[in-house]
């Protein structure tokens, strides 16, 4: 069973009995779900993500101390703490009354704060460049099941995607290092025989690469090792899962050389294409260079605009 499908029925038949009898007083003021760390609230769980962190349990998210107070949120904790031991087959994790790292009681502002360094989820743009996206993938991932007052609905809501010159400042970016590393220093370093400066550049291109793709889909780029897993799921480019998995995995030798730059020409040439079917860009041209440079005139901020191309990366 996929963690979220456990966690959306732990809560249904043992949660939300448990918060009607004991505090149906205050239940509009909670919201209850799963997001946050953890495969199960991306849904790329599978058999191996059983052996850590696999439980069926949930969150319940408060709002501020001024509307549920610490001695409320502590006879939660204790409430949610004897909740059945096991369910459907699976064993919960010990959970002290205090609450645990990815279930249990749980303040919004702590859980925004935790992954975005904002407590009210109110993030300047300024901010936005120091915020990793697997982190805003973590704050908009996965279910809520219940909002009584609506407030973890809508600030996941706001944040469900970057503001336009947060994306652009980071699509152009990451153009630039795709062409740095696949079109430019990939070639130069293999002319050298230098194969083990040739297999970092077409890291740097495929890591680049991935970025890119993901900003074109306007998806957040979730934790590295799930990256190929939700690019196979993008509505653009998924096509490209297989011939970026190639670059990382051969070798230099002098045929694969060949092959790996002509992937990496036509990588680029479909990146190009998807952007300018989306409006991003107009030039005809497969230079990840230029279409950088020609994404970030498009920032609409000029202190944003004037700012190193590389600035948020």
């Amino acid at each position: 069973m996929k963690g979220l499908e456990l966690s959306r029925r732990f809560y249904h038949e043992c949660g939300e009995p448990m918060l009607r009898e004991q505090f149906g007083d205050i239940l509009g003021l909670l919201a209850v779900g799963l997001a946050g760390s953890g495969s199960e609230c991306f849904g790329y769980d599978d058999i191996y993500s059983q052996d850590h962190d696999f439980e069926p349990g949930f969150c319940i998210f408060l709002p501020d101390e001024s509307i549920v107070d610490r001695k409320t949120a502590f006879a939660l904790e204790r409430a949610y703490s004897k909740l059945p031991k096991e369910f459907m087959g699976y064993r919960r994790s010990y959970l002290s009354p205090v609450g645990g790292e990815r279930h249990g009681v749980i303040r919004i502002s702590d859980f925004l704060y935790d992954r975005t360094g904002c407590a009210d989820g109110r993030i300047t743009t300024e901010q936005y460049f120091g915020i990793p996206e697997q982190a805003l993938a973590e704050v908009t991932n996965g279910e809520i099941f219940y909002d009584g007052l609506g407030q973890i609905t809508e600030i996941r809501a706001r944040l469900a995607y970057l503001p336009d010159d947060v994306r652009l400042k980071r699509l152009a970016g990451n153009l630039l290092l795709m062409g740095q590393a696949g079109q430019y220093n990939y070639n130069r370093c293999v002319a050298r025989h230098d194969s083990a400066a040739a297999q970092l550049a077409i890291f740097e291109f495929v890591k680049a690469a991935l970025a890119v793709i993901f900003l074109v889909n306007k998806h957040y780029a979730p934790y590295y090792k799930w990256s190929f897993r939700a690019l196979s799921e993008l509505e653009r480019l998924s096509e490209l899962a297989k011939p970026l998995e190639y670059l990382i995995s051969s070798g230099n030798s002098e045929s694969e050389r060949s092959k790996k730059s002509e992937i990496v020409e036509q990588i680029c040439r479909d990146i190009a294409l998807a952007m300018k079917d989306n409006g991003l860009v107009t030039a005809e041209s497969s230079s990840m260079e230029e279409l950088a440079y020609s994404v970030n005139s498009l920032i609409a901020d000029s202190k944003v605009r004037n700012l190193h191309i590389l600035y948020a990366i």
